[in-house]
């Protein structure tokens, strides 16, 4: 749970976004063919394709994403999100035999959990079987679950990785591996910092021997990155907090950057969310900034994102950084060209 001084530092970095002017929501709109939502991961991560967007010189290029390195010069810096997917989604029985679908959010204390239920008419005390029954939980509130079980772990057993809805599949074995970077280190998000699924093991330790440096912070994507605008004023919009940490070590080596006047390279959003929370000297907690266009960058030089959905505030952050029209330029030469969208999409780079 949120401590009030977590909320109320929260609060103030969302106040950062300045309403310089009402952008409407429909401003953040584009047309894709569905055919284009990649629903399997390429066997090799490297071998996404990548748009690059030069901002300076409005140019589009196309590459690969295994060149990734020949944009990185000695000196920059490349910062990763290494939190891990949990697998966090369990389909079980009710009663009656109905099917339930259960996205476990976040661990409160014991085996209770903050959830999503589907179906939503679930009864509280209502009790859900998984796995032929060895385990159940019994629903405690709207958006609360309580386990009975041996630990965490028998729980999460019974879990597949949550792949986000307009991968119209379930999960399967290979997403435990292609929905996980190849860095992941600590538990906790509930959804992939997509951005970094392109790496492998191999092409981290070339982006080292050009010399180019790595650092690792943590921001545990929760659902309130993929929660719906629905206001058409976007500044009215309100982001779910998320828990990050830059240790002292990330830190220092962010700064040491900047002063040197190298480049910081985020690698995905929620890496470039938790830069900026730290520019506002904020190092660890929660973090619900929104960024959109106007606002002004303070630790982010280049961004290396996926393909994002219409209309949410992954594509306002990137519209942020690019600028809208020359984003929506890009958006339009990506689907010309027919490159895959979303999480197991290919990959852009702005620089």
């Amino acid at each position: 749970m949120l401590r009030e001084q977590d909320k109320a530092d929260a609060t103030k970095l969302s106040i950062v976004s300045l309403k310089l002017r009402i952008m409407k929501l429909s401003d953040f709109d584009y047309d894709l063919p569905k055919e284009l939502i990649a629903q399997y991961p390429l066997k090799e991560r490297d071998a996404a394709r990548l748009m690059v967007l030069d901002r300076k010189h409005k140019d589009i290029r196309h590459d690969t994403f295994s060149k990734i390195t020949s944009y990185l010069h000695k000196g920059d810096l490349l910062v990763l999100n290494n939190t891990r997917v949990l697998p966090a989604r369990l389909y079980g029985l009710r009663k009656t035999g109905g099917k339930v679908e259960v996205l476990l959010l976040s661990h409160k204390e014991g085996l209770r959990f903050e959830a999503m239920l589907k179906p939503g008419r679930l009864k509280i005390n209502e009790r859900i079987s998984f796995n032929g029954g060895k385990i159940y939980a019994e629903v405690t509130a709207k958006d609360e679950i309580n386990f009975c079980a041996k630990d965490l772990q028998e729980i999460y057993c019974q879990g597949v990785m949550p792949l986000p809805p307009y991968i119209k599949r379930r999960p399967e074995d290979l997403d435990n591996v292609y929905y996980q970077t190849v860095y992941a280190r600590l538990d906790g998000a509930v959804a992939a910092p997509t951005a970094g699924l392109h790496f492998t093991r191999e092409l981290i330790a070339a982006v080292g021997s050009g010399g180019a440096g790595i650092t690792y912070i943590t921001l545990h994507v929760g659902p309130g990155t993929f929660k719906p605008v629905k206001k058409e004023d976007i500044t009215m919009h309100v982001m779910d907090p998320e828990r990050f940490n830059v240790p002292k070590q990330a830190a220092g080596l962010i700064n040491k950057t900047r002063a040197s006047g190298s480049r910081i390279f985020s690698v995905g959003t929620t890496s470039l969310r938790a830069l900026e929370t730290l520019a506002y000297g904020k190092s660890e907690g929660f973090t619900d900034l929104f960024i959109y266009p106007g606002y002004e960058f303070k630790l982010t030089d280049c961004l290396l994102t996926n393909f994002h959905l219409p209309r949410t505030t992954l594509f306002m952050l990137v519209s942020a950084f690019a600028g809208t029209d020359f984003l929506k330029k890009a958006y339009q030469e990506a689907v010309k060209e027919k490159y895959r969208f979303y999480s197991y999409g290919d990959a852009m780079l702005i620089i």
